[in-house]
């Protein structure tokens, strides 16, 4: 017989831990739910892996920390490992143990030996991990407060580990596509500033030589460059003051809302943005469902980790006409924000009980239609650049070459 430990509730809510004997952590299970408790976690004191004891797991060199802050692949990571390990029957506290010796952050460090503590004295690990919730978001705690419940911890991490990668994988595609953009605007307006604050300049110091009136486009070319020159620093300052002034803006509800619906109305590319609001809806509802989290909880955990604060107040309305025992497609299609096509998929996937496998079509082909729609901007930033960059140096050397025609004239 072995022995497990656990932690479990009454059905009045009071928490209690203890020793129970079982054959198999199935048996103990049942045991305790025979006794009318609600098993929060339970886990084998001491188990082996094939030949190998669970002592042997702990690493014989420990790694030290390189930073201190806590970076979406150190979180990724923890949860991968998290996952492995108890999917191979590794105690969850033991995990706690291997995983800080192994981690890149101090402060993710911390974090683990924190929740070793708060597990020891009897708190669940999902409780335990309520207490940082500025590492842990409402995802986490749910997801693994739902694989507490169900007895799929490990089940449950290893979905949360896979949505997690696919979230920084998605990510990386993008950068990786606005990058050449980026690189190429950031050359040309460097090339610009070149021009205007060295090479014109110098053609004016030239031209007060002569006693000839300068064409129009002259005039104006060197009073902007002048212009730029003497007053660069006021340009920066005012800029980075108005850049934090409109992030401070934009972090307020009002200002949010309204970055956003200016945003979901530019041509273009508002769809963009607002298909990129419902890919990451899908994905954490996808998640959520498969991970057996109950669909309120779900949309209430979507609402407040979307990231979009027009659809965080859409899926709020959501979920209290769900609430009030109605279909989760209906209210979708009255919001006017999701097409037709998504809302069709969500009806047949409550009709035929495959919610999660719907969110995850909806996912696929929402970021399919994202990796379509950059690989499109790339492909016509870069001509657009190109022509825009030519007229612009096209009309500074016409600018500058006119007075030397204008004098070639006078002294023909």
């Amino acid at each position: 017989m072995a022995r497990f430990f656990y932690i479990a509730r009454e059905r009045s809510g009071k928490k209690m831990s203890g020793v129970e004997e079982a054959a198999t952590q199935e048996e103990a299970i049942s045991r305790l739910q025979a006794k009318d408790m609600i098993v929060i976690n339970i886990f084998p004191e001491q188990k082996e892996i094939g030949i190998e004891k669970l002592g042997e797991l702990k690493p014989k060199i420990k790694l030290k920390p390189k930073h201190y802050r806590i970076t979406q692949e150190d979180l990724t990571l923890f949860c991968r490992q998290l996952a492995t390990l108890l999917g191979a029957g590794v105690t969850i506290l033991r995990c706690l143990e291997i995983i800080s010796q192994q981690v890149s952050s101090r402060r993710l460090n911390l974090v683990i030996k924190d929740l070793q503590k708060k597990m020891e004295s009897g708190f669940s690990f999902h409780e335990a991990m309520a207490k940082h919730p500025t590492v842990f978001s409402e995802l986490w705690v749910n997801l693994i407060e739902s694989g507490e419940a169900s007895g799929n911890l490990a089940m449950v991490l290893n979905r949360l580990a896979s949505y997690l990668e696919r979230v920084a994988a998605f990510k990386k595609k993008i950068i990786s596509a606005l990058m050449y953009p980026a690189v190429l605007f950031g050359v040309g307006m460097f090339a610009l500033l070149f021009l205007t604050l060295k090479i014109i300049p110098t053609f004016a110091e030239l031209f007060a030589g002569f006693n000839v009136k300068m064409p129009l486009l002259t005039q104006v070319l060197i009073a902007v460059s002048m212009f730029i020159r003497n007053s660069i620093l006021i340009v920066i300052v005012l800029a980075v003051i108005g850049i934090w002034l409109f992030r401070r803006y934009i972090r307020t509800a009002a200002g949010r809302r309204k970055w956003e619906n200016f945003l979901f109305n530019i041509p273009n590319f508002g769809e963009f943005f607002r298909v990129y609001a419902i890919e990451r809806f899908s994905s954490e509802m996808a998640t959520l469902v498969e991970s057996g989290v109950p669909i309120l909880y779900s949309l209430e955990i979507a609402e407040h980790s979307v990231g979009n604060l027009t659809l965080a107040d859409i899926i709020r309305k959501v979920k209290e006409e769900v609430r009030e025992g109605k279909t989760l497609s209906g209210p979708l299609e009255r919001s006017g924000f999701f097409e037709p096509m998504a809302v069709q998929m969500v009806a047949i996937g409550e009709e035929i009980g495959e919610l999660s496998n719907m969110f995850k079509r909806l996912n696929v082909f929402y970021q399919e239609y994202i990796d379509t729609f950059l690989t499109r901007f790339t492909s016509l930033f870069e001509p657009i650049m190109l022509i825009f960059m030519g007229v612009v140096i096209g009309i500074m050397v016409i600018g500058m070459f006119l007075p030397i025609f204008q004098l070639t004239q006078v002294s023909g």
